[in-house]
C-alpha cells in the first residue's frame, strides 16, 4: 500500500518549508509572489482580531500540521493545543518545539535540492503549546473547552466535515472565537461526494453557515492567499477564504 501523502517525507518537509521558510526561502526568484508567505501566520495575525475575544486561556489548533500556528496563538494564549490527524506532522512539530530549528532539502530542478535551515522566532514561547495526534471527527470527550478553535485548510480534508462541525458548539466557550480556512479543494480521495459541504448558491460558506448558524454568529470573512513550493519554479498558488465566527 502507497503512503499517504500526509505521512510521507516529501509533505513533511513541503510543509516545514511552508510553515517556517522565510519568503526567500520559499520563493527565492519572484519577490511580488512573497506576499503569500507565511500564511499560519497571517492565520492568526490577520484573524484573531475580527473575533472580539473576552479570555484568552486556552486555544485548539484543529489540523495544525507541523504546528507553526500552534506556535503563533502561543503568543496570545495560556494554553494551546496542536492536534493533527498525521503522525509525522505531529512528531515534526514537537521535534520544531524541542530544537526550534530543522533542516530540509527543497527540490529546486530535477533532483537537485536546496538544503535549507528552518528556525522558530525567539520570541515564540513554545512551553505553552502541547501537540497531540488526533481524528477532527472523533475528538477524545475530556479536551474540555477552549475560547478558540482554529481549523486551517482542514474542512476539505476530512471523511465527514460535519460531524466535526457538529462538535464545535461543545468545545468552545460562550464568547469564544472559530476560525475556519479553506480554499475548499473537495475531492474524493479525502470526502465522500455525498459528504461535501458546498451549498448550490453560496458554495461551502453557504453549507457553513447552515451548520453553524444556530450557535455561531458570523463575523468577518476575507481572502488569503497562500503559496506551497514545489520546486523552484513552480508552486502551489490557492486563496483560502477565511470566516470568523463568535460563539453565542
Amino acid at each position: 500500500m502507497a503512503t499517504p501523502f500526509y505521512e510521507s517525507d516529501a509533505a513533511v518537509e513541503q510543509y516545514l518549508l511552508f510553515h517556517y521558510g522565510t519568503p526567500e526561502q520559499i520563493c527565492p526568484l519572484l519577490p511580488e509572489a512573497r506576499v503569500a508567505c507565511g500564511f499560519p501566520v497571517r492565520c492568526v495575525s490577520e484573524s484573531l482580531r475580527h473575533v472580539g475575544l473576552q479570555r484568552h486561556r486556552r486555544a485548539l489548533d484543529l489540523g495544525c500540521a507541523v504546528g507553526r500556528s500552534s506556535f503563533e496563538l502561543g503568543r496570545h494564549f495560556d494554553e494551546v493545543t496542536g492536534i493533527d490527524f498525521s503522525e509525522r506532522f505531529v512528531t515534526a512539530a514537537r521535534q520544531m518545539q524541542r530544537e526550534r530549528v530543522a533542516t530540509v532539502c527543497a527540490p529546486r530542478e530535477g533532483s537537485a535540492t536546496d538544503e535549507l535551515r528552518l528556525e522558530l522566532p525567539a520570541d515564540l514561547r513554545t512551553e505553552r503549546v502541547h501537540f497531540e495526534r488526533g481524528d477532527a471527527c472523533a475528538l477524545p470527550d475530556d479536551l474540555g473547552t477552549f475560547d478558540l478553535v482554529l481549523m486551517a485548510n482542514l474542512i476539505d480534508r476530512l471523511p465527514d466535515p460535519a460531524k466535526c462541525l457538529a462538535r464545535l458548539p461543545g468545545l468552545i466557550t460562550s464568547g469564544g472565537g472559530l476560525i475556519i480556512t479553506s480554499p475548499y479543494t473537495w475531492l474524493e480521495e479525502y470526502t465522500p461526494r455525498e459528504k461535501w459541504l458546498v451549498d448550490d448558491a453560496e458554495g461551502t460558506l453557504g453549507a457553513l453557515k447552515k451548520n453553524l448558524g444556530a450557535t455561531f454568529e458570523l463575523r468577518q470573512v476575507v481572502d488569503l492567499p497562500f503559496l506551497i513550493r514545489e520546486h523552484r519554479r513552480k508552486f502551489q498558488w490557492s486563496v483560502a477564504e477565511v470566516s470568523v465566527w463568535r460563539r453565542k
